[in-house]
């Protein structure tokens, strides 16, 4: 079984200058987890539930080690920076996920599973050549392993 047997074909996208209040509402009345960002067809990013839930989270600062007047970051302060990124964010490309996993239509089923569980991917995007032409989440990877006999 392939990618483009399991994935959703009806991708619901936003372009890149969408306020994250309208992004919240669609998440919200589509009951998705996320949703791509595209501009021209081309995807450009993502953002997800958890992009949303880290805008209001608690920021931890980094740790910092001060020696002969010298403040030396230790530990998080990329993770720290990031934070305050999103925190600050207004719309979707400040706050989309580009470093972003995607498979074409052909990759295999066993592969698709592979990289959604170990890289801890929600979503996946499924294109041809740059065109985001589906989507592919953990329920449609059950139902893939339903279809297969592998469940």
């Amino acid at each position: 079984m392939k990618a483009k047997d399991i994935m959703v074909t009806t991708v619901i996208t936003a372009p890149p200058e969408t306020p994250i209040h309208d992004l919240a509402r669609l998440l919200t009345e589509k009951r998705i987890g996320g949703v791509p960002i595209v501009e021209q067809g081309r995807l450009l990013g993502m953002v997800t539930e958890e992009d949303l839930l880290a805008r209001i989270k608690t920021i931890h600062p980094p740790t910092l080690f001060t020696f002969l007047d010298a403040v030396i970051p230790i530990a998080g302060e990329r993770r720290f920076e990031e934070d305050l990124r999103r925190m600050a964010a207004s719309t979707a490309e400040e706050i989309m996920t580009t470093d972003l996993e995607a498979v074409d239509e052909e990759t295999d089923l066993t592969e698709v599973a592979t990289l959604i569980s170990d890289r801890h991917v929600c979503l996946l995007p499924v294109l041809r050549g740059e065109e985001l032409v589906g989507i592919i989440g953990k329920r449609d990877v059950i139902r893939g392993m339903l279809a297969d006999g592998v469940a």
